[in-house]
Parts: C-alpha cells; sequence; structure tokens
C-alpha cells in the first residue's frame, strides 16, 4: 500500500512538472536537450493570447528553427502570462531562468534605456519610415544593446500605433486628457507622455486591465488595435480615438545566458528563424487590424479620428531634455532616415 501511495506521489509530482513546462535535464537558462539525443528545447513565454499575431509570429519562428535545424531545435512557446508580467518575464530572462520572451521596447526601457526613444511621440513620420529604421542600422544596434545587461536581442515585431481608448468621455484633444487616470506600461516615457499632457498615469499589469477599466480604477488606457480586441477591452471602453502617439514595437529577445549556451550552427539558425517570422507577423498583423476595426465596431465603439497637430504640439516638451544628449542624439539620427 506504502508503494503504491509513493508511485502515485510520484506521478502527480511528475505530472506537475510537465504541466508547468519543466523537464528533465532542463538548464537554468529555460533551453533543455531532452535525454536520448532529443530535440534542444528553447522555453519562451509571453503574456499575449494565442490569438494575437505576435504570438503567431512566435508560432511561425517555431516552425522554421524547426525546419532549419532538421528538428533537432524547437520552442516551447507558454503565452498567457503563466511567468508573469513583461517585467517579471525580462527579470527571469536576466537572470537565466527563462530563455526567451516577448517584450514591447517600453518594458525594456529600465533595462536598455535605448529603447526609450519608441517612447517619444510622434517620432516616425509614417510606418515605411518606421520599418526603415528597424530593419537598419539603428535598429540592429538597438538589439545589440541589450547584450552588456544579459538581454541578447533577435527581432522586431509589429505593434502597430497606441492610441487612446477610454469609458466615459472620448480623448479628442490634449485637453481631454487632463485629470483622467490612463494605464500605462510601466515605462518612464509612457508615463512622462500622460504627465505632458495633464493625466495621472496608472501602470496596471495587462492580465488586470479589463478589471481596473470595470471598476473605475482607470479611466482609460492605450494600445494598438489588435491588443483591443484580443483583450475584449472593448466591452468596456466604448471610445478609441486613434491619435497614434507612439509606434513601439514589440521585441523577441533571449536570455544571454542561454544565448551563449547555443553552439554558433544553432544561434545562426535561431536568428534567421526570427527574422524570417518577422514578414509573416506584420502581415497577419494587417489582417489582424482589419478584423479587430471590424469587431470593435460591431460592438459599439465610437472610432474618433482627432486631429494629430494639437497632440503633437502638446507632447513636443517631452524632446526638450534630451537635447544634446545620447537619447535626443539617437531621436535625430532615426528623423534624419530617408
Amino acid at each position: 500500500m506504502r508503494k503504491d501511495l509513493s508511485f502515485l506521489f510520484l506521478g502527480l509530482v511528475l505530472g506537475a512538472l510537465v504541466t508547468a513546462g519543466v523537464f528533465v535535464g532542463v538548464l537554468r537558462s529555460g533551453g533543455s536537450t531532452a535525454a536520448g539525443g532529443g530535440p534542444t528545447v528553447i522555453k519562451l513565454a509571453h503574456v499575449l493570447d494565442r490569438s494575437h499575431p505576435v504570438h503567431k509570429g512566435m508560432e511561425e519562428m517555431d516552425r522554421r528553427l524547426r525546419e532549419l535545424s532538421g528538428g533537432t531545435v524547437e520552442l516551447l512557446i507558454i503565452p498567457n502570462s503563466p511567468l508573469g508580467s513583461e517585467t517579471e518575464c525580462l527579470s527571469q530572462v536576466r537572470s537565466g531562468a527563462l530563455a526567451m520572451t516577448k517584450v514591447s521596447a517600453a518594458s525594456l526601457e529600465s533595462f536598455v534605456p535605448e529603447m526609450a526613444v519608441f517612447s517619444l511621440p510622434y517620432l516616425f513620420r509614417d510606418r515605411e519610415h518606421f520599418w526603415k529604421v528597424l530593419e537598419g542600422p539603428i535598429g540592429e544596434e538597438l538589439l545589440q544593446a541589450g547584450d552588456s545587461v544579459g538581454i541578447h536581442g533577435l527581432c522586431y515585431y509589429d505593434s502597430g500605433s497606441r492610441s487612446f481608448y477610454t469609458v466615459g468621455k472620448p480623448i479628442l484633444t490634449p485637453e481631454d486628457v487632463k485629470g483622467m487616470k490612463i494605464r500605462v506600461m510601466q515605462s518612464p516615457m509612457a508615463m512622462d507622455l500622460i504627465r505632458t499632457l495633464g493625466g495621472a498615469p496608472t501602470p496596471i499589469a495587462w492580465g488586470e486591465l479589463y478589471t481596473a477599466l470595470q471598476q473605475g480604477m482607470v479611466d482609460g488606457a492605450e494600445n494598438n488595435e489588435p491588443s483591443l480586441s484580443t483583450s475584449r477591452h472593448y466591452e468596456v471602453a466604448k471610445h478609441y480615438s486613434l491619435d497614434e502617439h507612439t509606434s513601439i514595437p514589440d521585441v523577441l529577445v533571449m536570455s544571454k545566458q542561454a544565448w551563449d549556451r547555443l553552439p554558433p550552427h544553432v544561434q545562426a539558425w535561431v536568428t534567421q528563424a526570427a527574422r524570417e517570422s518577422v514578414p509573416y507577423q506584420r502581415k497577419v498583423w494587417e489582417e489582424q487590424v482589419e478584423r479587430s476595426m471590424a469587431e470593435i465596431k460591431a460592438a459599439g465603439v465610437t472610432i474618433h479620428r482627432p486631429d494629430k497637430a494639437p497632440f503633437v504640439e502638446a507632447s513636443a516638451p517631452m524632446y526638450a531634455p534630451f537635447e544634446g544628449k545620447p537619447l535626443g542624439i539617437l531621436a535625430q539620427r532615426i528623423r534624419e532616415v530617408k
């Protein structure tokens, strides 16, 4: 009887470990090589839903990685925040407890200060300018900037432009933001934008935002169309104002500890698979934006297209503290990209 109970207990423990995504032989970096010469498994946790275009981009990377490696390297993608917020996932990546994660460039600001440039309002002329910067020398510089703090950048995913959505009154002018509690990411620059416009920035974890909107803890938030749709925040927030104040990419990053443990040929596969997943993700993103807008409108959300000029003028003071400093010089370099 005691022996049967021991086997039962062992089975329950092993079952819990498998459910948690932990495997025999797992490395501290979050990547594992299965016993008996099985595939190298790289654990990738993130906060988004499986239906999100960015998650689909990571699935494409996994497909391409298996193809390039002949099935010897693969991703274990864990969505929906099981390992915590973006900031928590980043901390795990830095410590080597997690191999890979996807975060907003804004969430990287605390670790890679240069990434704060993406949170400067109205920095890019249009989407063409945005991608020319990301896929050029400046974008590559920024991906490499995290290596010294334990974060190896792999690629950028499209995350559209961020705009305001609100529960009560719409935001049609900068003055409308005054006195409003607006949820933002834990990004100093994102918080500064709301303060500059006269509002009260309120950092809240993404997974807790629906309830915060519902219970009036915040008056609104800001994000792109697919995020508004897949989160179902439109069930509570009935005004969406397309001011498009920032274009902040998502960044796929890997633990530098995990990266350094990979042989050079595996590093090459991982890099190639990540970069080749980007065109697919951008296509899926564009398709999702169309579907999301249709879904939002069908749910009774009023879409507003405010004049951006007053917002550009009202947020211009955010650039002044950086004139002549590294971030200001970087912003100027970006603006000069043709």
